[in-house]
């Protein structure tokens, strides 16, 4: 049975938040409010759920989903490690709107899909998405909506299109931004740019110098 919870008020927040990590442990999805728009979240290390997420979306093993930690010191976990330029960027623009992709630790025991050996981490900068996090370890999450849809930025909005697929949803409000992260590789000599996002290239320059982008 789906259960939804109002964030603004501080009794349900703490429900919700205790409902959903016990969601998340069983290997349910979550809908949970970020700095961004609305995630769709698993337990990244259960493989079953990361697959009901992917099916959620619509996709398939080929878009595997980002990861969101509630510390640096979870991210760095979960790493081989963060090159040159990863504590620089992390401590420069996290919590906030940045995804940094790294090569995986390959020790860890998890399957998000096609990876090819990498992970794109976030911290992402909202309470009730930290509060969660910090009760459930890493989560693979991605935007909730179905792939080509409009990403929710309301928990109504996602929850009409994933319903009772999803066991709980945290209501944080409507997102004070929609404009999704910046995504950055760190994989290569040279920091690329995947993605245009709420961080501007210039402020990455800023930190790290040089970072290629598809129109060089």
């Amino acid at each position: 049975m789906t259960k939804r919870f109002d964030c603004s008020d501080l009794d349900q927040r703490a429900e919700g938040i205790e409902e959903a990590a016990a969601a998340v442990r069983r290997g349910e999805l979550v809908v949970l409010p970020t700095d961004t728009v609305y995630g769709l979240g698993a337990d990244a290390f259960t493989h079953t759920a990361v697959a009901a997420l992917l099916e959620a979306k619509g996709r398939g093993r080929d878009m595997p989903p980002p990861v969101l930690v509630g510390t640096v010191r979870a991210a760095t976990a979960l790493v081989e490690d963060l090159g040159p330029y990863g504590q620089d960027l992390i401590d420069a623009f996290w919590p906030g709107p940045l995804t940094i992709v790294c090569k995986a630790n390959r020790a860890l025991s998890w399957d998000l899909g096609d990876t090819k050996g990498t992970v794109a981490l976030r911290m992402p900068l909202h309470p009730v998405a930290l509060d969660l996090l910090k009760e459930t370890g890493p989560m693979a999450v991605s935007s909730a909506n179905r792939s080509g849809s409009p990403a929710a930025v309301t928990a109504a909005e996602a929850e009409e299109q994933f319903g009772d697929a999803v066991a709980v949803y945290l209501d944080g409000g409507k997102s004070a931004d929609n404009t999704p992260s910046s995504i950055l590789d760190l994989t290569t000599a040279v920091p690329r740019l995947l993605r245009r996002g709420a961080i501007p290239v210039q402020k990455l320059r800023g930190i790290i110098g040089y970072v290629a982008t598809d129109d060089d």
